[in-house]
């Protein structure tokens, strides 16, 4: 079966920085839409940034200007720069997807077990 494999979280000072990065850990066939959500203690799942396979961006509005989304379509992989963290971005970042494996060739949405980010002094 194949799953989405988040790494690059950690324990960071408010200011600094650290990058996300996400791929499926097998073949899959034509992803699509590439995202990152995340969800801190005691808040609903909400949506950090989209990309979509040809490039196009969305962010919310907490993280513009300070986080970037960008794919490397060649390794299937996505990624997130976090700049300027601050203690409000700490949460669990999961990664979302959606591709067909090549075993079904039926796409749908596929999320990763997340990666935890922790701001803090």
């Amino acid at each position: 079966q194949v799953q989405l494999v988040e790494s690059g979280g950690g324990l960071v000072q408010p200011g600094g920085s650290l990058t996300l990065s996400c791929a499926p850990s097998g073949d899959v066939f034509m992803i699509n839409d590439m995202a990152w959500y995340r969800q801190a203690p005691g808040k609903q799942r909400e949506l950090v940034a989209r990309i979509t396979n040809s490039g196009s961006t969305t962010y919310a509005d907490s993280v513009k200007g300070r986080f970037t989304i960008s794919r490397d379509n060649a390794e299937n992989t996505v990624y997130l720069q976090m700049n300027s963290l601050t203690p409000e971005d700490s949460a669990v970042y999961y990664c979302n997807a959606d591709f067909a494996t090549i075993a079904t060739m039926v796409h749908m949405a596929h999320w990763g077990k997340g990666t935890l980010v922790t701001v803090a002094s």
